[in-house]
């Protein structure tokens, strides 16, 4: 594989999002110099848009020419445990895209733009999505979506993805325990050419590999971002 260029690290730019007349949450926009795209990123149930996990999807999109714009939902903002309801986390989806298409203008047709995140993250996206198409997203970018609970095996979560109109990538480990592949892969096949499905083996819900696997964290975090930034490329 020819090496990358290297691209100076860049502070993100902080921003604040509006949801409703009370409440406004965190962003973070990072973007290389002329980005070719931009991904718009929820956090997961437990972990904000500053986890660790977060921060190296966006270096390593960045890397590869693609801008994130990563945010907090308004329970993790306030320091609260407790998701919020999905009417407000969809507030959030909404306003980051709208942020994203505001801040980074682009093309004649405007930048192309893909959401989705990391867990809960995907869900309340796809959500959003499935209740009135979110302006601009080309497709949504799913980093371990939470088919079910763990130990609770089902596919209700997904019911909801028949009303996605724009592809979807599934980006799953092998081992996560949130969504068994003997139930996502039916999933995934029943929405057809929409969806596209890249399991990563030995993989859990973090993408944290066993040392015993034969590779490392590292190398399925490169596959991983190698695999989002060459599907969106092609839409």
């Amino acid at each position: 594989m020819q090496a990358r260029p290297l691209i100076a690290p860049m502070k993100p730019h902080a921003l604040r999002l509006t949801l409703d007349a009370d409440t406004t949450v965190s962003a973070l926009l990072d973007a290389p110099p002329a980005p070719t795209a931009c991904y718009v990123m929820a956090h997961g149930a437990g972990a904000g848009m500053a986890h660790p996990f977060m921060a190296a999807v966006a270096a390593g999109l960045r890397e590869r020419g693609i801008a994130t714009l990563r945010y907090q939902f308004a329970y993790m903002e306030r320091g609260s445990k407790r998701p919020d309801a999905p009417a407000l986390a969809h507030a959030a989806v909404r306003a980051a895209v709208a942020a994203a298409a505001a801040k980074l203008p682009g093309l004649p047709l405007g930048l192309p733009i893909f959401a989705g995140g990391k867990s809960f993250g995907a869900r309340m996206t796809s959500q959003a999505q499935a209740a009135a198409p979110l302006p601009g997203v080309r497709g949504l970018v799913f980093v371990g979506f939470p088919l079910h609970p763990a130990g609770k095996p089902g596919v209700t979560r997904a019911e909801h993805l028949g009303e996605v109109a724009v592809p979807m990538l599934f980006l799953q480990g092998s081992r996560d325990k949130l969504a068994e592949l003997d139930l996502l892969r039916p999933v995934v096949k029943a929405l057809g050419r929409r969806a596209a499905l890249r399991v990563f083996e030995h993989a859990d819900h973090s993408f944290h590999v066993p040392a015993r696997s034969g590779s490392n964290d590292a190398q399925v975090m490169e596959e991983m971002l190698e695999a989002a930034a060459g599907w969106m490329a092609k839409r």
